[in-house]
């Protein structure tokens, strides 16, 4: 796997993709930023939201779970002096669908936690603290 970042200006870069997406990354106003873009710790959090969405919804699709909608919220602190790593992020997952199994929601996430998600595991390897949860919303016919 491979990346590349390139300086636009200040603290505004571009990111690509070994496989050719970019990404556009900027800082805060009061460090020379625009705001044109996420932050590189919020590119971190989103990385590992995707990777963990990913795993999940892979499972349940194997598993032959009618899910219409997965959506992940992430929620992370921060050390309070430099480096400012992180510290705890916490996963919430809100998966919809008709008759979805909760044991099924349920091994996905666990699954993706402690086995599939390379991000998750590797934070957590690091000592970040990493807690999951879900809820499931059944959607009317």
């Amino acid at each position: 796997m491979k990346a590349k970042i390139k300086w636009v200006e200040e603290v505004t870069f571009v990111g690509e993709s070994g496989s050719g997406h970019s990404v556009l990354m900027d800082g805060p106003p009061e460090l020379g930023g625009r705001n044109l873009g996420v932050r590189p710790m919020e590119m971190m959090l989103l990385g590992l939201g995707g990777c963990t969405s990913f795993d999940v919804m892979h499972i349940l699709k194997k598993a032959r779970q009618p899910v219409a909608d997965c959506v992940v919220e992430l929620e992370a602190e921060r050390a309070a002096t430099e480096p400012k790593v992180f510290t705890r992020i916490h996963v919430h997952f809100i998966v919809s669908g008709h008759g979805l199994k909760e044991s099924q929601v349920k091994r996905a996430v666990e699954l993706s936690a402690e086995k599939y998600c390379s991000a998750s595991i590797m934070l957590t390897r690091s000592g970040v603290e990493i807690t999951h949860d879900y809820e499931i919303h059944e959607l009317e016919a």
